[in-house]
């Protein structure tokens, strides 16, 4: 399905900064979608006012919807939506007509010009309420529809969304998680059953209503600390921003929303939500991932230990042949605590490989054959992988270096790093991760078999690839000498 900006670029002549306040807009309009119990449509105008686009659509979460199918990307003619074209020619809210029964069900039609902040006018949207269950409205409804009645007018006037505010997070309280309506002075008129709920558990004991929130708020939270001018801006309903309150082991979230409707402030909505276990759960996942990289901290220091206690033993050796299998080992286990020295200050088990990568490169250009002067290089970059890819990728790495700059002696080694890509049509991922260890050096030998090579890099090499890594290897000539060593991996799913 087209995007909204996809649409508007295609069939309007909205501007950059148009089309970003329509995203604003749609980033915030399931409270007014919810507040209505209506659906949304966002219409947007064609060039030379020949009609009207959709390009954008809510549905209410407090209500039967009107459209069960999508209906964006639909265009319209001038004159096919006479409320559309109304309040686009005489910028304002229309809401006359009786009922449209042509779906089969009562639908009360709304339109609400938008306007930019900057005063220019945008598009309009058409809200439509499914009527079928009409019935006497409850204190709760009633408020809910003034409270969406003071948010279109401030959408025809510019005031809404909030220009200049940070966009709304997903996780910001909705209409259903508690509300609660301010009169001009902060004091609340009107306290959802959740929003009770949710102060009751703050520990209030007496009504809300007719009480100053700000005030209130501070004192439940506050009590023994200076009070918060934040959070008594925010409870007050002076200015469009979120913040949480703690008392009791309970933690409150708090947003919000200034009704300013003909230039003046009439009052304000503060949705709230109890978030106390929502910000249990990420400490113990917060808790959780220090522990991880700790552990991943002590691995690195314990491989390091080892690591220098070999190369302590081989410096005692008087065998060649022993003293090299050490540092083979060194190598081996040097290219491990690399990857656990990553992953310590990684906030997930994710990382960049491109770093990891050139370390080893250079560990292996410094100690396998500092005589020869040759620097390895990469070519491409690994991006980030997952620690499960990235440990084993690690070793094999090092494993191919080592034994290119041991038995080639080449003048040049590169390692080239390319992506595989999902087809197109499906979002852009890559699906597998080639990478090749090429060398100009002596080649390999005549009668070179990989199934029975009694070598044991590459025996360690063909099972982490094969083996840990799903992977296959290749060994084979190099065009004009040398040799590639390629190994061929596949990427999990995202």
């Amino acid at each position: 399905m087209p995007t909204l900006s996809d649409l508007a670029v295609r069939h309007t002549a909205l501007d950059a900064s148009d089309i970003e306040w329509l995203h604003t807009l749609v980033s915030d309009w399931q409270l007014l979608a919810d507040l209505s119990f209506a659906d949304l449509i966002l219409w947007a105008p064609l060039p030379g006012e020949a009609g009207w686009v959709a390009v954008a659509q809510m549905r209410p979460t407090t209500g039967p919807t009107v459209y069960h199918d999508d209906v964006v990307g639909t265009v319209v003619k001038q004159g096919e939506r006479h409320l559309i074209d109304t309040a686009w020619r005489e910028r304002r809210i229309c809401r006359e007509g009786d009922p449209d029964w042509s779906t089969g069900v009562p639908v009360r039609e709304e339109t609400i010009p938008v306007r930019h902040a900057e005063g220019r006018w945008l598009g309009v949207i058409q809200r439509s309420t499914n009527l079928s269950s009409a019935r006497t409205p409850s204190r709760l409804e009633l408020t809910y529809l003034q409270s969406a009645s003071d948010l279109a007018q401030m959408v025809a006037e510019g005031r809404f969304p909030f220009a200049g505010e940070p966009p709304i997070l997903v996780r910001s309280p909705r209409v259903g998680d508690g509300l609660l309506r301010l009169d001009r002075a902060g004091r609340v008129t009107y306290a959802s059953p959740n929003a009770l709920s949710a102060y009751r558990r703050l520990g209030l004991h007496a009504d809300l209503v007719g009480a100053e929130l700000g005030r209130l708020t501070a004192q439940l939270c506050y009590s023994d600390e200076p009070i918060n001018e934040d959070l008594m801006i925010v409870a007050s309903g002076r200015a469009a921003k979120e913040t949480e309150v703690e008392s009791g082991g309970t933690i409150v979230q708090l947003r919000a929303i200034p009704l300013i409707v003909g230039g003046g402030r009439i009052g304000a909505l503060v949705l709230l939500r109890d978030v106390t276990e929502l910000r249990r759960r990420e400490r113990e996942l917060m808790t959780k991932d220090a522990t991880i990289r700790e552990i991943h901290h002590r691995v690195k220091n314990n491989l390091q230990t080892v690591a220098a206690l070999l190369r302590l033993q081989a410096r005692r050796l008087r065998v060649p042949e022993g003293r090299e299998a050490l540092e083979e080992a060194v190598r081996r286990v040097g290219s491990i605590a690399i990857v656990h020295e990553t992953l310590s200050h990684a906030p997930e088990e994710f990382v960049d490989f491109d770093d990891i990568a050139d370390r080893v490169i250079a560990m292996a250009g410094e100690v396998s054959a500092p005589e020869a002067a040759v620097t390895p290089r990469r070519v491409g970059s690994f991006g980030v992988l997952p620690s499960l890819i990235a440990t084993p990728l690690a070793m094999a790495l090092t494993e191919l270096l080592q034994n290119a700059l041991q038995h080639g002696r080449p003048r040049r080694l590169e390692v080239v790093v390319t992506s595989e890509f999902a087809p197109a049509g499906r979002e852009p991922r890559r699906e597998r991760l080639t990478v090749s260890v090429r060398d100009d050096g002596r080649g390999l030998p005549a009668d070179f078999d990989l199934d029975s090579s009694t070598s044991l890099g590459l025996q360690i090499v063909r099972t982490l690839v094969e083996g840990e890594l799903s992977g296959r290897l290749t060994i084979e000539p190099r065009e004009g000498g040398g040799t590639a060593v390629t190994l061929s991996i596949p990427l999990p799913a995202a």
